[in-house]
């Protein structure tokens, strides 16, 4: 009978974390609905960043102008956190995914605005640097305590770069070459990555730099907004 009993309770929690509906047919959301909601947003979000519209434009338009090299580098700094960080504690892909693909959009934005402007070796040297430091981040050698500790730092480095990006693009009084795809996927994603690391981590480091990500990137969004039809001086004159 106990057997029973235990087998019981165990359908009627099966059944309860799957769907509840109340007497009057309305179904409610419940905590494994939600944990799938949050799987399919994440997979989505890293789905739309491997279209690289950030690259594309820089390639299309053969020139980085507008974009601040330093504001791209601490948002590598801050993507290379969250992704060491998420493979040290063996979150499940879907709840960093994304993070990889921006890494190398961002990696090949820092060499691509190196190269026009006109240090392209220095680029070539860059990624060599890089790809050894995150080789020696992901290997044993690295104490937990760094790991916590990089990514600890991403609130300042995507609040600084975020802020000397706004700073360029004021001075500017343009966005450049800034793609608005990018811009609106990178605040659209950080909203969206609030809820999927608090569903799929439950880690409150994770999900706070989300929501400073969120507040950083919808500024550059309200800027690309208000120059929208601003443009560069040359473009200016070609125009004229």
């Amino acid at each position: 009978m106990d057997r029973l009993n235990g087998c019981s309770c165990r359908f009627f929690y099966l059944r309860n974390a799957t769907t509840n509906f109340s007497f009057s047919g309305t179904c409610f959301t419940s905590p494994a609905s939600r944990f799938s909601s949050a799987k399919a947003w994440g997979w989505a979000l890293w789905l739309a960043h491997f279209l690289l519209p950030q690259v594309f434009k820089i390639l299309g338009a053969k020139s980085a102008e507008g974009l601040s090299l330093q504001s791209v580098m601490l948002e590598l700094v801050a993507l290379t956190g969250t992704i060491v960080y998420s493979i040290t504690n063996n979150f499940p892909f879907s709840s960093w995914g994304e993070a990889l693909f921006l890494m190398l959009q961002t990696i090949t934005i820092c060499f691509l605005v190196m190269h026009y402007r006109g240090q392209t070796v220095k680029g070539v040297a860059f990624l060599a640097c890089y790809g050894l430091v995150l080789l020696v981040l992901l290997s044993p050698l690295t104490p937990l305590t760094v790991v916590t500790l990089l990514q600890a730092s991403n609130v300042p480095a995507v609040v600084v770069g975020r802020l000397l990006q706004a700073a360029t693009n004021y001075h500017n009084g343009h966005t450049g070459q800034l793609s608005a795809i990018t811009v609106f996927l990178l605040f659209g994603g950080s909203l969206a990555r609030i809820f999927t690391s608090i569903q799929e981590t439950g880690d409150p480091l994770m999900a706070g730099t989300f929501v400073v990500s969120s507040l950083c990137n919808g500024l550059i969004a309200a800027q690309l907004l208000f120059y929208w039809n601003a443009r560069p001086p040359h473009r200016q004159k070609k125009a004229e």
